[in-house]
């Protein structure tokens, strides 16, 4: 099966592609995958696969901010990585991740994400680590623990280095699920 990967910011996308990306997250999410997730990740650079029948996986990373011991780092924040259930299994998954993490290693301190439980071995196989310490978000009334994140959130030490866990992560709050 030949495939394309091409990477485009959300502005250099048409309004056909973002109608196939959220249609592909729909069903790879299996309609589990809401408006609120979808505007996380627009707004940043976007990995599409494409194959002989379109849209086959998708992937997105924006900015966000995380405050880690004295300092707010630029985290390269991955959303909405799927891949078409016909052509699971394929490496596509790993394509788009691959360039995600060229993304983050070259422009941010930091990569972050949220995995879902069939996302978990992705992630790990290619050296992402399950964040150990406290999560917590700046929110409008100050820090709140983000405990619902904590067990399913990952990261890629990019410019940053090492992070110990032991010092929490405060992200910058946004509207909806947090992180």
């Amino acid at each position: 099966m030949a495939t394309r990967l091409r990477t485009a910011h959300t502005a250099d996308l048409d309004p056909d592609e973002l109608r196939a990306a959220r249609a592909l997250l729909d069903e790879a999410f299996a309609g589990d995958y809401d408006d609120e997730e979808w505007e996380h990740g627009l707004g940043g650079m976007h990995v599409l696969v494409s194959d002989e029948r379109g849209l086959a996986a998708h992937g997105s990373v924006i900015q966000r901010r995380v405050r880690y011991r004295k300092r707010w780092l630029r985290v390269g924040y991955v959303e909405g990585v799927g891949v078409r259930p016909d052509v699971r299994r394929q490496g596509l998954g790993g394509r788009v991740m691959g360039e995600i993490e060229r993304i983050i290693e070259g422009a941010y301190d930091l990569g972050a994400l949220s995995a879902s439980d069939e996302g978990i071995p992705l992630y790990e196989a290619r050296g992402w680590q399950l964040w150990s310490g406290r999560l917590c978000a700046l929110g409008p009334h100050g820090v709140v623990r983000l405990r619902g994140e904590e067990g399913c959130t990952f990261v890629r030490p990019a410019a940053v280095g090492e992070l110990k866990p032991k010092h929490k992560l405060v992200f910058d709050w946004r509207d909806g699920d947090v992180l």
